[in-house]
């Protein structure tokens, strides 16, 4: 039994490949690492990602399934004379009959060259397998000897639903965790802490022990861990999105409101207030790129081509850096002139086939692919515009019979759509004359 002194996330940690949460893209079923674990053939590697995401949990796994001596140096304290004393021991043949060790380096990036440089030919001949960790990226701070020698897995933030089951774990489990306290977690503060974890296991697990070890039990006998008292754990002010969602929608229905009326400033403030709920970027990146075609449109037809571009660069980036892409597309938004002439353009005309008897598309307009169909009249009078003055054909009509005349599309007299409207007007004019 683990000591109940040590840190609840300490004591959480999987001793199991089967215990382990998250990371499935190098570490689920099947995949590379966890075969290399279960079969204990373990290659040198490097553990790259984020703080509380799974890299010690891994090199504990491995510490408690491989048959080889393993050893544990932190790069903060450690230096040259401890990786030879790790040598040693390794290739001491009557205490390691294997002449082979696993040794991990937590921080490994914190290695100077000449500390990198001491370790290089042990990890070569095989005789320290090596398991590094670092929250900096290997290829600019390790070795590049060493990276050839490693594979370098790359781990990511905890999804919710993994920090989720990781909560539930630590609730029930009796062993090592908080099961045998009688806590009540209300759902509010569940999903705060959830989302204030942002994917760090160990931020979640310390801020749930904070909550229940600093909170009196009630007389009925339970530890009632409100959203506030997991706030002040957390050290982060909650926003409240209720149950039904309410003030989610409110708050997305004013970052909207906020661009279309050509406020930067609030757009960029509900956009703050939305991210810092947790917020998925994605879907922020989507209501932006509405809103750059349905209200901005082709007043500035180059609003959508940015908001585009930052909806696929924040899916590519992520957070916390996404913020400034973002932020970035929203403003944009907001300062451009705004037109929804092409939004009330394509309602009217699905409104007309929805309500109407549109007729048939005209005969000079078809396609004809197979020999004999101009025989019909498909295809027979279409004008190709590219073969008229102004590459424009005016005594040409485009609609059905039924629709004749009808207007979907009133440009505005706003930023780039004033010169649609000028060259519009003039190729309607000469069309009706």
């Amino acid at each position: 039994m683990r000591n109940k002194k040590e840190p609840l996330a300490y004591r959480m940690c999987p001793r199991t490949l089967d215990e382990f949460v998250g990371q499935e893209h190098i570490i689920g079923k099947g995949k590379l690492l966890y075969r290399m674990i279960q079969a204990d053939r373990i290659s040198s590697i490097i553990l790259f990602g984020p703080p509380g995401t799974g890299k010690t949990s891994i090199a504990r796994i491995i510490a408690n399934t491989t048959k080889v001596p393993f050893y544990r140096l932190n790069a903060v304290t450690a230096g040259v004379k401890d990786i030879k004393q790790v040598v040693e021991e390794t290739q001491n043949t009557f205490m390691n009959p294997s002449g082979k060790s696993v040794l991990f380096i937590d921080e490994i990036h914190r290695f100077n060259k000449a500390q990198q440089d001491a370790l290089l030919p042990y990890v070569e001949d095989g005789t320290v397998v090596l398991i590094g960790a670092t929250t900096e990226n290997p290829f600019f701070e390790v070795n590049k000897a060493l990276i050839s020698r490693s594979t370098v897995f790359m781990l990511e933030p905890l999804k919710k639903e993994h920090i989720s089951r990781i909560i539930d774990m630590a609730l029930s489990d009796r062993e090592r965790g908080l099961g045998d306290l009688p806590v009540r977690l209300d759902d509010d503060a569940r999903e705060f802490l959830i989302e204030a974890s942002g994917g760090d296991a160990r931020v979640a697990l310390n801020a749930l022990e904070l909550a229940v070890m600093t909170t009196n039990m009630e007389e009925n006998g339970q530890y009632h861990i409100t959203l506030d008292v997991m706030a002040d754990c957390v050290q982060k002010k909650p926003i409240r999105f209720d149950k039904s969602g309410e003030q989610h929608y409110d708050n997305i229905s004013a970052f909207i409101k906020s661009m279309r009326g050509s406020d930067p400033d609030a757009a960029v403030f509900y956009l703050a207030r939305a991210l810092y709920a947790g917020e998925d970027p994605e879907f922020l990146a989507r209501r932006i790129m509405i809103c750059a075609s349905e209200d901005v449109g082709m007043a500035n037809p180059n609003a959508l081509t940015v908001a585009v571009a930052a909806a696929e660069a924040v899916r590519m980036v992520g957070m916390p850096e996404a913020r400034i892409i973002l932020s970035h597309a929203a403003i944009m938004v907001a300062t451009s002139p705004k037109s929804n002439a092409a939004y009330m353009a394509i309602d009217k005309a699905l409104n007309d086939v929805e309500t109407k008897y549109t007729g048939e598309v005209p005969m000079h307009l078809r396609n004809a692919p197979v020999e004999g169909m101009k025989e019909l009249g498909y295809h027979v009078g279409y004008k190709y515009a590219h073969d008229y003055p102004g590459n424009i054909v005016y005594d040409m009509e485009y609609l059905p019979p039924e629709m004749k005349g009808t207007r979907y599309y009133n440009p505005t007299s706003n930023g780039y759509e004033a010169r649609v409207k000028e060259w519009l007007e003039k190729v309607r004019k000469k069309q009706e004359g």
